[in-house]
């Protein structure tokens, strides 16, 4: 079967979304009763940069890092290799919707950019039974930092994730979905440019000769610059923010 091209657009990025190493240190510090050397599931890893950050932060910890993208995970093999941590993580190949790990398997689940595809509400419920009494999910997603966005910015999320909402929103989603809210905090707008659509930007370059006539891809490659110029003008109406929750029960 033929890699879709959102797939071949991202790989050999550093980053399959927005996000940082400090903000990953950051969301890991909140974390203050893991058990000495936890099992932590990475959700949607991509090529794994957080999981590579979270095995240097934690050194006592093991990490079982899912993607459904098998180039994803051998490029993750290949960094962790390098960063001296390849014998701490294992890849596994499967999908957000159907983890195949039995119920109260982990201490900490990881979701940076992923759990947007099954849905916010969706990921929390279906997620949940692999924790551990007291574990922790920490995960960034897209958010309202606004009551009132632009009709461009409402416009553009409302083809691309209509079930974005506000940070108070998804706080309250949490909670009914059987989890303390620890902390939250938004990711810096750098982590957006320097960190993510910067590197999207020129790999689309490379490619565009490359997929001349291939509709699939020509649409994915104007979607993505439709997306970059959104937030280049309304950066200050949404973006990614960090969820710490805690298994209740």
């Amino acid at each position: 079967m033929e890699t879709p091209f959102i797939f071949t657009m991202h790989e050999g990025l550093p980053r399959q979304g927005p996000g940082s190493n400090e903000c990953t240190r950051k969301a890991f510090s909140m974390l203050d009763d893991l058990p000495t050397q936890p099992e932590i599931l990475d959700i949607g890893c991509g090529a794994g940069m957080q999981t590579v950050e979270l095995a240097r932060t934690c050194s006592g910890c093991r990490i079982t890092a899912v993607d459904v993208h098998q180039p994803f995970l051998d490029d993750l093999a290949r960094s962790a290799a390098s960063a001296g941590v390849g014998e701490r993580i294992t890849t596994v190949r499967a999908s957000m919707d159907d983890l195949p790990f039995p119920d109260a398997s982990f201490d900490a689940l990881w979701a940076e950019g992923s759990i947007f595809i099954v849905g916010f509400r969706e990921g929390l419920v279906s997620w949940r039974r692999l924790l551990r009494p007291g574990g922790y999910l920490c995960l960034t997603e897209a958010a309202w930092f606004t009551e009132n966005p632009s009709p461009e910015a409402a416009a553009f999320w409302n083809d691309c994730y209509p079930a974005i909402t506000t940070v108070p929103a998804n706080r309250a989603i949490a909670e009914s979905a059987g989890y303390e809210v620890i902390a939250t905090f938004p990711l810096p707008k750098s982590v957006w440019w320097e960190n993510y659509y910067v590197p999207v930007l020129k790999r689309i370059e490379d490619l565009r000769p490359k997929v001349a006539g291939n509709p699939e891809a020509e649409a994915q490659i104007e979607f993505a610059e439709r997306e970059t110029a959104v937030y280049r003008e309304h950066a200050d109406e949404y973006g990614y923010e960090f969820f710490i929750l805690q298994k209740k029960g």
